[in-house]
């Protein structure tokens, strides 16, 4: 059995969700898993897995908008303890001498795995932008070529890249590999249902939002992510509740929220039509919503406002067929792990002789 270093990206839950899945799963097999990483991420696994914390970088963004300026000061001024954790970490890989290291998009295992010559494989859905071929409008592309370049900066080139996707596009080449979204066991024991409100989930101020729900008071909405509690006309305001946000999605009419791959992923798992409002400046979750729309799932609300609500309640019903064709797809009755095909690659993987190899230069 191998000794595996994870890093977890800790910006947002969705990274730490999946790799608990997936260290879950190699625990079970055998292997000694330590996690790598910080904030949220650190938060969601440290109580049930091994887990180091380190200093990470971070988005901040206020009324759905990525700020550049205050991203840059947020992640500038932790860097002396940023310092201090990347020593600690680095005798602590030392000690540990793992075999292998998996990164959901985690620069700092990463790097120590190019600096020491560890194969390295990547485990996200970042790497589908790098080694997938997509269709982008015209004015994205510089945003889609600067991504494409900070994704090559936060990991050098990986032995094998495992995508999560559920858009699928044509390879660049025979080092990715692509696979459904992995789904928590969680959302895999949903029973959906369609009940009479709609989920609302926001990250950061997005105060904007709030005030075109309130034009639809035929409407109900259950919102997480504002940090409120309460009832404000048609507006019911939840604190998070890992449980209690899953129950309000399994039984929505649909969902509302930026364009985040892992809650599209689940929304449309569970057959939920889905109103994308991506962050501007975020070009992944510009082409998630591009993505979501094409496929027919839902709408890309690249700009919110009345109207593109208006347009997302009139087509409701024809997009709650479309995705429920694709729910039923991959709802199978008796399935009892969506997961089981990456799983069984990194399985695969894990006792090649490739991972005994020096990983790729960028």
């Amino acid at each position: 059995m191998s000794r595996i270093l994870y890093g977890v990206s800790g910006e947002g839950s969705g990274h730490s969700s999946r790799a608990t899945e997936m260290t879950r799963h190699l625990l079970a097999r055998g292997h000694e898993v330590k996690v790598v990483s910080y904030d949220r991420g650190y938060r969601n696994m440290s109580a049930e897995f091994e887990t180091i914390e380190i200093e990470g970088l971070h988005i901040v963004c206020d009324n759905n908008r990525v700020r550049p300026l205050r991203t840059l000061w947020h992640n500038l001024r932790r860097g002396g303890r940023a310092l201090r954790r990347l020593k600690a970490l680095r005798q602590q890989v030392r000690a540990f001498q793992p075999d292998c290291v998996i990164t959901d998009f985690e620069p700092t295992t990463a790097w120590l795995a190019w600096w020491w010559r560890i194969p390295l494989i990547s485990l996200d859905n970042q790497h589908r932008m790098r080694y997938m071929k997509f269709r982008s409008p015209a004015r994205l592309m510089m945003s889609r070529w600067i991504t494409v370049l900070l994704i090559r900066l936060m990991v050098p080139s990986p032995n094998v890249a495992l995508a999560t996707t559920y858009y699928y596009g044509e390879r660049k080449n025979d080092r990715i590999f692509l696979f459904p979204p992995i789904l928590r066991r969680e959302v895999l024991a949903c029973r959906p249902s369609t009940g009479t409100h709609h989920l609302v989930y926001v990250t950061g101020h997005f105060e904007h939002l709030l005030g075109l729900l309130k034009a639809f008071p035929e409407r109900q909405f259950v919102v997480y992510g504002c940090q409120r509690q309460g009832v404000d006309g048609n507006l019911s305001f939840r604190p998070f509740s890992t449980d209690g946000f899953l129950r309000d999605l399994e039984s929505c009419q649909s969902v509302l929220a930026t364009a985040g791959f892992t809650l599209i992923s689940e929304a449309i798992y569970l057959g939920k039509p889905y109103l994308a409002m991506p962050m501007a400046g975020q070009f992944e979750q510009q082409l998630n919503a591009i993505c979501l729309e094409e496929l027919g799932f839902g709408v890309n609300a690249h700009k919110a406002d009345r109207a593109a609500l208006s347009d997302f309640f009139e087509r409701l019903p024809a997009l709650q067929t479309s995705v429920a064709v694709y729910a039923a797809e991959h709802r199978q009755p008796g399935q009892r792990d969506a997961n089981v095909e990456i799983k069984r690659k990194l399985d695969k993987l894990l006792t090649e002789e490739l991972l005994t190899q020096r990983a790729r230069a960028c």
